[in-house]
């Protein structure tokens, strides 16, 4: 039995994004049967936003040689010693809009989301132009993604971080709605 139960992990993130006024849409698992990684991912919203445009993609991505090395640091303790830091898996928060018609200037919004993710949750924003047909003017597509890197002695010691982390997401996810009838030409 694993040290660390990360699908019931997954499970309390998603009763935690629902008391961040988050909507659940869809949770998947896939096992790689030939190393074993495990991902989890989840597809949520804020509440008052089911009709999109905005999408929130979560997700969680489980190398079993982290999982081992874990384990083997904690059964090589003594009995009052915690397990050290270093270990980590990746938690990924991915939010998607629908092709734009007036872009916002990537630098700028950049910036922007800086001071609304804050040192917590630290974004990165980029863009895919793409084209149809040869005649087709280039749609472009916004993609922000934020990673936080999960200590897995912060998960078995059970240590409470994600308030902050997903009222932060609430807060990128708001500011994204609020700019993207502008940005989708609705308005």
């Amino acid at each position: 039995m694993a040290l660390i139960d990360i699908p019931g992990f997954v499970a309390d993130i998603k009763e935690h994004a629902t008391e961040h006024q988050f909507h659940i849409h869809d949770e998947r698992h896939f096992v790689e049967t030939y190393s074993m990684r495990q991902a989890w991912e989840v597809d949520l919203h804020p509440e008052h936003a089911c009709g999109g445009p905005l999408d929130l993609h979560l997700s969680i991505d489980l190398d079993p040689r982290t999982a081992f090395s874990f384990e083997d640091q904690v059964f090589g303790l003594l009995e009052e010693q915690e397990p050290d830091t270093g270990l980590t898996i990746p938690l990924m928060f991915t939010w998607a809009l629908p092709p734009l018609s007036d872009a916002p200037d990537l630098l700028v919004l950049a910036t922007e989301l800086a001071g609304v993710g804050g040192a917590d949750l630290p974004l990165r924003v980029a863009a895919i132009d793409s084209t149809a047909e040869v005649t087709d003017a280039p749609e472009r597509t916004l993609s922000i993604t934020a990673s936080i890197a999960l200590g897995l002695d912060d998960l078995f010691m059970r240590r409470e971080f994600l308030c902050d982390i997903f009222d932060r997401c609430y807060e990128v996810s708001e500011f994204l709605l609020d700019r993207a009838p502008v940005w989708l030409g609705d308005l």
